[in-house]
């Protein structure tokens, strides 16, 4: 199967699509919700969604700028009937790309436990000791961009 990474415009309907699948994906199982304040930050972030041959989104992603060399990977969500099927991959694949096209050197990331290893095989390496957030234990990983 084909799939397209594009991005997405904020306060769009595929913008509203990326929040849903982030809630069921990412907050629904914790019993949490995004505030207005949480979602109104995302303006000035990168928005990346994965879809089908058919236009259906199957994953997404948000970066945000920390400095001039260092951009954040967070929200990254795939549809749990998508997982397992390398569209994860293909995606932090397709921003990487992107990342090196606007100059950025690293992508800080803070992984949930369970996605440690899917980001170590992707060439990140966990940064300091473990910690918690929204309930959950995460590790803070690093990638170092390649030049093009």
């Amino acid at each position: 199967m084909t799939y397209t990474v594009q991005e997405i415009e904020f306060a769009t309907p595929e913008y509203d699509e990326m929040v849903r699948l982030r809630y069921d994906v990412l907050r629904k199982p914790l019993g949490r919700e995004f505030t207005e304040e949480q979602l109104a930050a995302e303006y000035a972030d990168a928005l990346f969604g994965i879809y089908d041959a058919h236009n259906n989104l199957l994953g997404c992603l948000i970066m945000t700028e920390k400095n001039s060399e260092t951009v954040k990977m967070r929200q990254v969500a795939v549809s749990t009937n998508a997982q397992g099927k390398g569209i994860g991959s293909e995606m932090v694949s397709a921003v990487e790309h992107w990342s090196r096209h606007k100059n950025y050197k690293n992508i800080k990331l803070n992984a949930r436990e369970v996605a440690v290893n899917f980001y170590k095989n992707l060439g990140y390496t966990v940064v300091g000791e473990p910690f918690e957030e929204v309930g959950i234990p995460h590790s803070a990983m690093i990638k170092q961009l390649a030049k093009n």
